[in-house]
């Protein structure tokens, strides 16, 4: 299991051990149907979105460190992760080979989509990923945007290719409320005292 949580690349070990069910807009019977895994065995995907602050990332990392504990291969990718792999790939045609290797992952979490500006190796990483998982692995997905608006980020003809393949065996929840942040910000509850 450590083995399998190392190569996860988890960004902050949060589990549902710290999980507050009745501090998240998404409904709690939608929230014990996810704890089960069944979408991910059955090869579907999840694709959580809403404004910052909302509990989609805790929510994700909490569901692959579950996943992790029942057996199951993560792995964790910001959009700007995949840019990356793809231009390292690229110089030398072995592209196909690195998406090959992240889809021997059960899972496969794509985070915080929608933050920030769109690299065209981004999207393309994102693209390629999404159609060579398709019926094959679940993707699990964080973005400030609803994927109808994709188009935003990257070029429409990418996007609508993505978001197709994205959302034919999807669940989607979407995030509402205040950023739980700045309101623990705000209640003086984000750091320790000062002595």
């Amino acid at each position: 299991m450590a083995t399998r949580r190392a190569a996860a690349g988890f960004p902050t070990g949060k589990t549902f051990e710290a999980w507050r069910p009745e501090a998240s807009s998404i409904p709690a019977p939608t929230q014990q149907a996810l704890r089960t895994l069944e979408w991910v065995h059955r090869r579907e995907n999840l694709v959580v979105c809403g404004p910052s602050g909302t509990g989609k990332t805790f929510l994700l990392e909490a569901l692959g460190q579950h996943g992790v504990e029942h057996g199951l291969k993560v792995a964790w990718f910001t959009l700007e992760d995949l840019g990356v792999l793809l231009r390292r790939h690229r110089a030398d045609d072995t592209v196909t080979k690195a998406i090959a290797r992240i889809l021997r992952a059960d899972l496969v979490v794509v985070d915080d989509i929608g933050l920030l500006p769109v690299a065209p190796d981004a999207a393309e990483g994102l693209y390629r990923l999404v159609d060579a998982a398709y019926e094959k692995r679940s993707i699990a997905l964080s973005s400030n945007l609803h994927p109808a608006a994709f188009d935003e980020l990257m070029p429409k003809t990418l996007a609508t290719a993505t978001v197709d393949r994205l959302l034919h065996h999807a669940h989607v929840c979407q995030t509402t409320g205040e950023s739980v942040r700045l309101s623990q910000a705000l209640a003086g509850q984000g750091v320790s005292p000062l002595s």
